[in-house]
Order: C-alpha cells, then structure tokens, then sequence
C-alpha cells in the first residue's frame, strides 16, 4: 500500500474517535504506531521474479550484453537526492556459458573505475557472477523482461572498506534499451540507490 494511502487512511480513522482527551491521545499514538508498522512492513516486502515471467521483450543476458553498450546513471541517498552521476562503456563478450562484462566507469567528478563481471549461465535462467570487489559469488535469475541479482560488495569510503548488499533488479524494455535499479543497504538499512539506462549499440 502507498505510504500516502497508509497516512491518509490513519488520519480519517482517527477522525472517527470520541474526543475525550486522554483516550483520544491514547488511541491516536496507537494508531500512528500502527501507520508505522504498517509503513515498515510495506517497505520490506520484496518483488517475485516470477511475476514478470510473461513480460515482453524477453531478456536473454547473453544477447543483451554481448558487444559494446553505454550506461549512464546516478547515485542517490537516502532522501532521494542525487550525490552522484556517471557513465559506463560496456565491452561485452560470451564463449559459450560463460561471460566477460568489461565495465569502464567516469564519474561526474572526473574519476574513473574498472569492474569486470565474469559470467556463468546455469539452466532455469539463473546465473552466478564474479568481480574483484564483489564478496563472493553474485546470484540472479531471469524471468521474461526482467533480471533479479543480489551481491555484496566492498566499497572504499574515507579510508575505509564497507561490505555493503546490492538488491539488483534490470527491465528490458526494447531490444536495445534496458533499465536498472539497484537498492543498497547495510545490516538492514537501506543506504542509498543506485539507477541507471543501458543503450545498446547496433
């Protein structure tokens, strides 16, 4: 449900209540906590790949990112606001199940990055991934548009290095543009959110 529903749906039920102050307080803080749990609740649910398994374009990784694509993106924080912007070349090449994304990044500041992904494609759709600065194995599955994919992964910060989890999730939308929302997180608290469009040169 919409936090906008949850709050206005709290409000018109508190506008029902008898108006003797102290039970009207009471039951008033009761249903502002119940607003809240409920508001937690709704943002910890989570999408179901399979939902999407009749949705067109049907995406194969191994089609989409194969050859040379760009990506442009932004990083924004918790309160929605962009800290960050970049660019992605794409080098992209498969032998068989197994896959090479060559990812170069520039960063609005000027900076620059290098990532690659190495690839394995397993029956039912699922796939597995590595890169240097992913904690172990990534996993991700595909079902009709779309590519669910979580890692962790470390990230420098002031000297320091954080494990932090991604919550991966791309929609093929034509046969050359792709979507990509990607939720970070750290013990459970959401960080920031990384979005970004795929363009794939023909």
């Amino acid at each position: 449900m919409p936090a906008a529903l949850c709050a206005k749906n709290a409000g018109s039920r508190a506008a029902l209540l008898p108006h003797h102050p102290k039970e009207t307080m009471k039951r008033r803080l009761l249903l502002s906590a119940s607003a809240a749990a409920g508001l937690a609740l709704t943002g910890c649910a989570s999408q179901d790949i399979d939902s999407y398994a009749n949705q067109k374009p049907t995406l194969d990784l191994r089609t989409y990112f194969n050859g040379t694509l760009d990506a442009y993106g932004i990083f924004t924080d918790r309160s929605g606001a962009v800290v960050k912007r970049f660019t992605v070349l794409m080098v992209c090449t498969w032998n068989g199940n197994e896959g090479v994304l060559d990812e170069s990044f520039t960063y609005s500041d000027g900076t620059t990055q290098k990532r690659i992904w190495r690839l394995t494609q397993l029956p039912d759709g699922r796939y597995t991934g590595r890169a240097d600065d992913v904690v172990g194995e990534a996993t991700g599955q595909t079902r009709g548009n779309a590519f669910h994919w979580t890692y962790t992964m470390s990230l420098p910060v002031d000297g320091k290095v954080y494990e932090v989890q991604f919550d991966d999730w791309m929609y093929l939308m034509t046969d050359t543009v792709m979507l990509n929302k990607a939720g970070m997180s750290k013990f459970g608290f959401k960080l920031g959110e990384v979005t970004l469009s795929f363009t794939k040169r023909i």
